[in-house]
Formats: C-alpha cells, structure tokens, sequence
C-alpha cells in the first residue's frame, strides 16, 4: 500500500493484544527498513538492547510488549525524520534496494547520498560492527569491488 507520491505507509493500522493499549504497526515493506537498517540501530539504540534483554528474561512474548512498543515508536519517529528530512535520497535508496534484490553494492551511489543527507541533517552515521579499524567500509570505499 503506498500513499499518492509512491512512498510506503509506516503506519497502516493498530493491534489490541487481549487487554494491553492498541498500538500503531510500522507497516514498511523490506526496502524501506534495509535502507534505513544501519541507522535504526543507532537511532533505537537504547530501546533495542532493552527489548533484548527483556526477551532474556522470559520466553513469554506478552512479557516485553511495553518493550516491543517502545522499539516500534523509535522506528516510527525515525522513519518519519528520513522521509521529512532526506525524502528523496531515501526514496532513492530503497527504491534501488527493492529493484536491486536488496543487494547494497548495487546501490552504493544512492547509499552515499542518503548517508551525507542523514549524517548532515540527523547527525546520525552508518556504522558497520566489525569492520576492521585498518579499513575503510565498504560504503565509504571509493572504488569498491562491486559498484
């Protein structure tokens, strides 16, 4: 489903799980959340590693769904700072994601874009875990093997 410019719905509708508060689902197809994958986990950082943790605990899914909700409301506010802010470059990105079977080396130029967008407007950057400190990223690589 997606609205008059193309762009996919974050919030399509609410669930009431027994007798908890409804609560709003993100509603994003894969392209979106893969382009916006690296940011998430910066940006949610915090309510991630608590849902996690949460999860630990008890194996009872109805035991983190205050947990559950507040990852699902970080990804929304997130979701809603790239389209007002980089719309464009992150429609770009995922778009070519989602043409691209969601392979990244396809989509370096768009992914430069939408990380210069990100980092200059939102402060935030990608960061890649365990990419040696001797080397570059690949998404910052200039000529990087696939292009």
């Amino acid at each position: 489903m997606s609205n008059p410019d193309n762009t996919p719905i974050f919030s399509r509708g609410t669930y009431n799980v027994a007798t908890e508060t409804p609560f709003t689902e993100v509603g994003a197809t894969s392209a979106p959340l893969t382009s916006a994958a690296f940011f998430l986990g910066a940006f949610c950082k915090e309510y991630n590693e608590d849902f996690m943790l949460c999860k630990q605990e008890n194996a009872d899914p109805r035991h983190c769904l205050a947990e559950g909700r507040k990852v699902t409301r970080c990804t929304l506010d997130l979701l809603a700072k790239l389209k007002a802010n980089c719309g464009a470059e992150y429609k770009a990105h995922w778009t070519c994601l989602d043409n691209g079977n969601h392979e990244f080396n396809k989509c370096r130029p768009e992914e430069r874009a939408l990380n210069d967008c990100v980092f200059n407007k939102l402060g935030l950057s990608k960061h890649i875990p365990d990419t040696p400190k001797t080397e570059d990223p690949i998404h910052l690589k200039k000529k990087p093997i696939h292009h």
